[in-house]
């Protein structure tokens, strides 16, 4: 496919390198957005993590607290069967983080950098580079291409 980028990226280390089409630079903004998106859904595991650790640990107050109650019968019940209890068969929420992190969050990353690596000699953010560089107002304060100009 034929190169439609109205200019290049204002630094080299989002510059499009010779020969990577449009397609590809799409393809590669494409995955970088899906791996972000990743990014934020492993964000939002941990915060599962911490709720559920901490509901976790606020049952320790409520059996205290109906036992002070003479709810005997209800607090052994949340204990025995909630109390540390597995959120999944076998694993507490760490178990899950750790396999998560190290099997598909880290195949993800794995497969964005190769595919970086691969087409696009290991730049990031090209599409978004380019980008930037057809919607900012050359010359205008605030629309600096780096910090450096």
């Amino acid at each position: 496919m034929a190169d439609k980028r109205q200019t290049s990226a204002a630094d080299e280390a989002h510059a499009r390198p010779n020969g990577v089409d449009d397609d590809t630079v799409e393809a590669l903004g494409e995955l970088s957005k899906a791996l972000e998106t990743i990014h934020r859904a492993r964000g939002h595991l941990y915060a599962a993590h911490q709720l559920v650790g901490g509901a976790d640990l606020t049952l320790d107050r409520v059996v205290e607290l109906l036992q002070q109650a003479g709810h005997d019968e209800v607090a052994n019940r949340v204990e025995s069967e909630l109390l540390g209890r597995n959120v999944l068969p076998g694993r507490w929420t760490f178990q899950m983080m750790e396999e998560f992190d190290d099997g598909y969050y880290a195949t993800f990353q794995e497969v964005e950098r190769y595919a970086r690596e691969k087409l696009a000699g290991g730049r990031r953010h090209i599409y978004e580079a380019e980008m930037k560089e057809r919607r900012r107002t050359h010359g205008m304060p605030g629309h600096e291409a780096t910090p450096q100009e």
